[in-house]
């Protein structure tokens, strides 16, 4: 057993990877004095000059916004052409595209760029998918690869000298202080790239061969120090709120779903159809909490709500299972149901979860003292 512990600003657990608790008992991620005491301005500053030493260069493009029409990658391309840039947007094409993630993308790209839809081999993407959702039950790990990897090495390829992200996990959800600044590094990307500190090459086997895999290799440092091109987190030199960078995209035809996909917001992880929901639904195995006490989390913090209100709409939304997508994942990977809930099984973890003489799962020491443990992730 771990000795379970909230943060007592969010609501976030220390079963999330890479967070840290100081003496108070409050998490890195929620450190709302640090927050505050941003000179926002003098960020803003650094950006500008930044700016205007990149189009100096006279590149093809001032920068590559890896995009994929969502909320925050809107709010890029805005933010970039507002400041005078030529963008080139790239996406990774997750093979399970649905019509509001296609229609928010098409709207992105007529906001005035040039834009790369990059798609992987079908195959390669569905066994590595397979063979990623098995040893660490993360599926999204092609993914997380790709989207870094696919527009650094457009970058580098074109001499591009900016990649512009969006936040840098680091800093909004707590991890090593060497890594929350404005510079995405290949140290970042194994840390925080949310691979498990894999790499592409420690995907070669005989089903997945080194070149299938050649879309998910990130560029080294050194490729890109020769090629003079550098990755910026663009939630470094301008404050990132989720509300906030919805109400951009929407004043530009960005569009929301009817309902939240996963967790708390209807604008947030709407572009795929399971994938994303499956690799949030699993942290509820491995650490105790799902997508939505990420989104809250970041709500408290940002001062939207208290971390009572947060409370109330965890009990109240609980954690259900999301048969839908889960099928339409078992159907992907080919794999049945039931073979799907054994692999979960093994990565439930067992120094947070026990079970009770009548075979139902809990959490001891729960954020929510009354949770319905009956009718939570409790399968037969």
């Amino acid at each position: 057993m771990i000795n379970l512990k909230y943060c007592k600003d969010c609501i976030l657990p220390n079963t999330r990877p890479n967070l840290k608790f100081d003496e108070n008992g409050i998490c890195d991620s929620a450190s709302r004095t640090i927050r505050q005491n941003i000179d926002w301005p003098s960020r803003k500053k650094l950006f500008e000059d930044l700016i205007k030493d990149v189009k100096k260069r006279n590149a093809p493009y001032d920068c590559v916004i890896p995009v994929s029409g969502g909320k925050d990658s809107t709010w890029q391309v805005v933010t970039a052409l507002e400041y005078g840039m030529r963008p080139l947007c790239v996406t990774w094409k997750t093979p399970v595209r649905n019509e509001l993630g296609e229609a928010n993308l098409q709207n992105l790209i007529k906001l005035g760029v040039n834009h790369i839809d990059f798609t992987v081999n079908p195959e390669v993407e569905r066994v590595f998918t397979l063979k990623a959702f098995q040893k660490y039950a993360t599926p999204l790990i092609p993914m997380h690869m790709a989207m870094h990897a696919i527009p650094l090495q457009i970058a580098v390829s074109f001499k591009i000298p900016l990649v512009i992200w969006g936040e840098n996990s680091a800093y909004e959800y707590g991890g090593d202080e060497s890594l929350k600044g404005s510079t995405l590094t290949y140290e970042w990307l194994k840390k925080f790239g949310v691979t498990h500190g894999t790499t592409a090459k420690d995907w070669v086997d005989d089903d997945l061969a080194q070149e299938s895999l050649r879309p998910y290799y990130w560029p080294t440092e050194q490729e890109q120090k020769n090629a003079n091109v550098s990755a910026i987190f663009l939630g470094h030199f301008f404050a990132w709120d989720p509300q906030f960078t919805y109400k951009i995209a929407s004043e530009h035809g960005f569009m929301a779903a009817e309902k939240p996909k996963t967790g708390y917001y209807a604008f947030a992880d709407i572009d795929d159809d399971f994938l994303v929901t499956v690799h949030h639904w699993m942290k509820w195995y491995k650490f105790g909490m799902t997508r939505l006490w990420d989104n809250l989390s970041i709500e408290v913090r940002n001062g939207n709500m208290s971390r009572n209100e947060a409370m109330k709409i965890v009990a109240k939304i609980g954690s259900p299972i999301p048969e839908y997508e889960i099928e339409k994942f078992c159907k992907y990977i080919g794999i049945n149901l039931s073979k799907f809930f054994e692999i979960a099984e093994t990565f439930r973890n067992l120094d947070i979860w026990k079970k009770s003489d009548d075979g139902t799962w809990y959490i001891p020491d729960f954020l929510i003292k009354d949770w319905d443990w009956k009718n939570q992730n409790n399968r037969t």
